[in-house]
């Protein structure tokens, strides 16, 4: 592999703006590097699903041998501060310069395919055929991954290019996950005349709240409030209170427990005090977990002992397009070693991004 141009194929992606939602300029980028690549380039149409800015790229080589099929899937786009990105390279760390985030999640994941891909050509490595995807929208609940069509994909097993461990990491399962969002009605009236004939809608979020269990649940299941916005004066009772809130599991009927449980502490603080709740329940994602003895964590655990990395297999707390790739691709993510990602001090150490791109070299000689 050329680790200068690795680097370089990185930061290039990097200045390309495509914070989630606007993913066109990136998406033109990816269908010509890919085509230069020999990948045979198709963007689906599920941008009129989504309303994101492209459609989810779904790309093929023909492989010379007939190994199996595999699958590597990255998302093209970012969170925000996104635009107008200015990498800088300190002490073999890629970082910005503190006004916006980087981008390595998932940029470093296309930059390692993308290197990947040019390696084993470069050297002739035979390998099976390559499927890719990279979605839009994966910051926004895995839109893109979402509307994704599983008969395009002929992949006996796959490799999502996005966890923030150090490279060896290979995740194996990761939650479900479903966000509540809560309108609380209570009843108006003047806070220092006659706050007896009102109730406050405040007040019963606060007693729902309080009677939750919130936070760490078991190991398997976590629950938070995330946001909350209520009221208009210090001198009127609140009538209205909106709650965000949600629920995520590794176990989908656990997730669907805790759903009920925070669902019951709305509508019995409101009857309780006088008020009102209305409640709608949504399913972002779902769980997925593939067998600790399943060929595709055999052979990324073979690569990254190949590249003198040790291989530990972990659930993760957090989603990506794995858990909607699983239904009809085995598919497993592979940690990229980026740092502090969704802020604005997020880093790629630039050994991580070298020994992720050798992790992937092996695992397509392996397949």
């Amino acid at each position: 592999m050329n680790q200068q141009r690795l680097i370089e194929t990185f930061i290039e992606l990097v200045k390309i703006d495509s914070e989630s939602g606007n993913e066109r300029q990136i998406a033109d980028h990816l269908k010509e590097l890919y085509s230069g690549l020999g990948f045979d380039v198709v963007e689906d149409d599920t941008q009129k699903k989504t309303g994101f800015g492209a459609g989810n790229l779904i790309m093929k080589l023909k492989g010379s041998t007939d190994q199996d099929t595999v699958l590597l899937s990255c998302h093209m786009d970012t969170v925000t501060p996104g635009n107008n990105i200015k990498p800088i390279i300190t002490d073999d760390i890629i970082h910005t310069d503190g006004t916006t985030i980087l981008g390595a999640d998932d940029k470093a994941g296309i930059a390692v395919m993308v290197e990947s891909i040019r390696t084993i050509q470069e050297e002739n490595i035979p390998h099976g055929d390559i499927e890719v995807v990279i979605s839009v929208g994966e910051e926004s609940h895995l839109i893109g991954a979402s509307v994704l069509d599983g008969a395009q994909f002929n992949a006996q097993f796959g490799y999502a290019l996005d966890a923030g461990n150090a490279v060896g990491t290979i995740v194996n399962q990761a939650p479900t996950n479903a966000t509540l969002n809560v309108e609380i009605t209570g009843v108006t009236a003047h806070a220092g005349v006659a706050p007896e004939n009102g109730v406050s809608a405040i007040n019963i979020a606060a007693r729902a709240i309080s009677n939750m269990k919130l936070g760490r649940i078991d190991a398997e299941t976590t629950a938070n409030i995330g946001t909350i916005d209520g009221g208009s004066r210090t001198n009127i009772v609140a009538e209205k209170c909106m709650i965000v809130a949600e629920a995520r599991s590794l176990v989908a009927s656990k997730m669907e427990a805790q759903v009920t449980h925070m669902k019951e502490a709305f509508l019995t603080a409101a009857a309780e005090l006088g008020g009102e709740a209305k409640i709608d329940v949504k399913v972002n994602y779902p769980a997925f977990h593939v067998d600790k003895e399943s060929k595709a964590i055999k052979i990324a655990s073979q690569a990254a002992q190949n590249i003198g990395r040790t291989a530990k297999v972990v659930s993760n707390g957090g989603g990506s397009d794995a858990n909607f790739i699983n239904k009809f691709v085995p598919t497993v993510v592979l940690a990229v070693g980026y740092q502090d990602i969704h802020t604005v001090n997020e880093k790629m150490p630039i050994a991580e991004l070298t020994k992720l791109t050798e992790q992937v070299i092996e695992i397509i000689k392996l397949v």
